[in-house]
Formats: C-alpha cells, sequence, structure tokens
C-alpha cells in the first residue's frame, strides 16, 4: 500500500499533468483533490495532445481508476464535455471514473460573478470560470452539492433561495438583468441524469482501496505558491493545493499518506497577476516563453516567465513535506548562454531568512543571483541521467543543493518518452 500526494511546487503550470501520466502506470487510483475546470494538464501519447480540467490525467492509463474528490468544484459543462472528448478518442471513461458526491457544484451565477469582479480594476488573474464564487458559497455553506443533485425539491429550494439572494446583488450592484431559475434547475437536473452512474461515496471508497493494499496517487491543481493560506495572498486560487489540502479534498487520513512528490520546472513561470521577483520583462523572458510554449491550456494567455526561484522552492519543499520532485522542462533552457538561478531575497539591503508571502514585501523585494553556464545544445533526445551535458548536470546540482530538493525524475520534453529517472 502507497499513497503519494503531488504537488506543484511553484505557481502552476509545472506539468503535472505528464508527471501524473508517467507515475499513474504504477497506481492502481489516481485522485484529484482541489480545485475545478480553471487549471488544464496537457499530456501528449504519440501524436496526440490531451488537455484535461477535471479528470486526472490518469485516465489515459487503461487500468487506472480516477476519483474526483469532494476538494474539487465541479462544472457540469465542462466534465460532461471533458468524457465527450475522451470517449471519441476512444478512452473508455466507464467504471474508471467516479465523483464524491459531497463535492460542490459549480452554477451558472457563479460564472458570471466571476466575470464581474475580473471587470473590476482590482483583477486577481482568474480564469472567469466560476471557481472563486463556488467556494465562498460553499465556505458560507450555502453551496450545491452533487448529493442535491439526488432530491429535486431540496435542490429546487436551494438554487430558489441562492438566486434570490444573487439575482438582487447583479440587479442592484451591477445593473444586470438577472438569471432565471427554472432553466437553471431543469439544466442541472438533466446534470445528475447524465453523471449519475458515476457518483460514489469516494472516502469510503477510497479508505477501503488502502485497507486492500491499493496504490493511490492523489494529485492537486495549480500549484503550492497558489495556496489560499501559504500563497502570495490575495493573488492565490481558492483552495489548497498544497499536501495538507490533499487529505480534506480525498477523505484520506493524515496517517495514511506515505510520501510527497513535487513537481518543479526548471525556470519560473505564473498565470495572472501577482508578485514574481524573478520575472523577466525582456527579450531572455520572451524567448523562455517562446522555447517552452507559455501559454495557458485553459485560456491561451501567454505565461510570466523568470528565473527558477531557489528559494522560492525550498519554502515550498518546506510546507508540503517533499521528499522527491521531477524536474520539467529541463529542454527549454537549452538556448542560453548564461542561466541564473535565485539564491535568495535582499528587503531593503537585508538578506531575509524566510520566505515572505506578504504582497507589499515579495513586490519590493531584489532576489540575489547566481550565474552558471548554459549547456548550449538541445537535450530533448537525451534517454537517461549520464547523458546529460556536464553543464546540465552542474545546473541540477546546483538548484537541488538551494532549494533543498532531491531530483528523482527528468523531463526533456512533453512526451512520454522524454522521461527519466536520476540514477
Amino acid at each position: 500500500m502507497s499513497v503519494t500526494v503531488l504537488v506543484g511546487c511553484q505557481w502552476g503550470d509545472e506539468g503535472k499533468g505528464k508527471i501524473v501520466d508517467i507515475l499513474s502506470e504504477n497506481y492502481d487510483i489516481v485522485t484529484r483533490f482541489q480545485g475545478g475546470a480553471n487549471a488544464g494538464h496537457t499530456v501528449e501519447i504519440g501524436d496526440n495532445q490531451y488537455i484535461l480540467h477535471l479528470i486526472p490525467s490518469g485516465i489515459l492509463r487503461n487500468n487506472v481508476k480516477c476519483v474526483i474528490g469532494n476538494g474539487v468544484v465541479v462544472d457540469p459543462n465542462a466534465l460532461l464535455e471533458e468524457i465527450k472528448l475522451l470517449k471519441q478518442n476512444g478512452i473508455n471513461v466507464e467504471g474508471r471514473l467516479f465523483i464524491s458526491h459531497n463535492a460542490h457544484l459549480i452554477m451558472p451565477y457563479h460564472k458570471l460573478l466571476d466575470s464581474i469582479s475580473e471587470s473590476s480594476k482590482k483583477k486577481i488573474g482568474t480564469t472567469g470560470r466560476g471557481i472563486g464564487p463556488c467556494y465562498m458559497d460553499k465556505y458560507a455553506r450555502k453551496g450545491i452539492r452533487i448529493v442535491d443533485l439526488l432530491n429535486k425539491e431540496i435542490l429546487e429550494r436551494k438554487i430558489r433561495d441562492n438566486l434570490e439572494e444573487k439575482n438582487t446583488l447583479l440587479k442592484k450592484v451591477y445593473e444586470h438583468d438577472g438569471l432565471d431559475v427554472d432553466k437553471i434547475i431543469n439544466e442541472y437536473i438533466q446534470f445528475d441524469k447524465a453523471i449519475d452512474k458515476y457518483i460514489t461515496d469516494v472516502p469510503l471508497m477510497l479508505n477501503n482501496a488502502i485497507r486492500d493494499g491499493k496504490s493511490i496517487l492523489l494529485e492537486g491543481a495549480q500549484g503550492a505558491l497558489l495556496d489560499v493560506d501559504h500563497g502570495t495572498y490575495p493573488y492565490v486560487t481558492s483552495s489548497s493545493p498544497t499536501s495538507g489540502g490533499a487529505c480534506t479534498g480525498s477523505g484520506i487520513p493524515p496517517n495514511k499518506i506515505t510520501s510527497v512528490f513535487g513537481i518543479v520546472k526548471a525556470y519560473t513561470t505564473r498565470v495572472g497577476n501577482g508578485p514574481f521577483p524573478t520575472e523577466l520583462a525582456n527579450d531572455e523572458g520572451e524567448n523562455l516563453r517562446k522555447e517552452g510554449a507559455e501559454y495557458g491550456a485553459t485560456t491561451g494567455r501567454p505565461r510570466r516567465c523568470g528565473w527558477f526561484d531557489a528559494f522560492l522552492v525550498s519554502y515550498s519543499a518546506m510546507i508540503n513535506g517533499i521528499d522527491s520532485v521531477a524536474i520539467t522542462k529541463l529542454d527549454v533552457l537549452g538556448t542560453f548562454k548564461t542561466i541564473k538561478v535565485c539564491v535568495g531575497y535582499k528587503l531593503n539591503g537585508k538578506s531575509l531568512n524566510s520566505f515572505p508571502t506578504d504582497v507589499e514585501q515579495l513586490n519590493n523585494v531584489t532576489p540575489v543571483y547566481e550565474s552558471l553556464d548554459g549547456w548550449m545544445e538541445d537535450i530533448s533526445e537525451c534517454k537517461s541521467y549520464d547523458e546529460l551535458p556536464q553543464k546540465t548536470k552542474d545546473y541540477l546540482e546546483f538548484i537541488s543543493d538551494h532549494a533543498n530538493i532531491k531530483i528523482e525524475i527528468i523531463s526533456v520534453g512533453p512526451k512520454r518518452k522524454q522521461t527519466f529517472t536520476v540514477n
């Protein structure tokens, strides 16, 4: 029996989709424990590319069962579209996909309120998929869960109560006409019919699997620095993508977790607004974006790019309890003659001892860099650690030492075969 939590160690987009696909070959169950359809996990198999938003990328392995846990907020339309696309590509989800009856539902008013909020002066940089407003209702104890779909009377009462409040807000504050309550009720009743066969008691299922000696991989969306408690608040997501969130989002107790595995990109990217000390607003940043195809899988937005931040990753490794990591997109750095690594921050001329999550401080830090020689060659065809150029190995050793991480897996391209372990 093994229960592994997989965590993105930066601001997301570290390549979790591919690594989950690689690792899931050795697991019985892959479970998503938080987030919503605002995250895009991209996997390339042969000539095919799959972009998954809600369903774990373990679904691409025929022998793996996939679970959407109670910590996830589910957009019905996004889920059904994803199931449809998988089936069209010959990937069977029947008997392999399970959804928690306690997962909360994203409603049309969540998306509308999210879009209105993002059009204001103080933007967070969300995807506008209704994630934040859905979590707001969840913690205000006004949310609508999948289990509510089982009782039409309860569902109708909850939707009417919510829309009475939301329509008042929309009309009086935002001068919007409001939403049709009957249309929404009918839409979600139809949704219940479409997903009923996938719904189960996920905590019971997962704990029974652990008892039976099955192996489970728990995957989060986004990255640790977007955690609502431990990230760069308020420029964060509305849930907990850190390892601690895996227990609350799945129903697996902490004493059943056997390891925590991190995903680290060989440089740093960020989508949306918020502080980014190592950001390169110059030709080097543009080259990183171009070489790494750094555009959001969900929105297509260009990602902000910068040098590897070992100070940030060290903080992430600490709060997540990272045992070892996979480093992705190492091949992207092959065109840089000099590669910089941030090894610390200074604030008002003084070196900081710990990573500051306070936005005002983080906006004003000066990154302390050390420069390394680039390897200036294509490593995308390397099949083992031994085949890597010595300067690439030097880079890996340097960031491993300064970020306090043990590198176990290296990815040098988007395909499955472009991945190998460190000897």
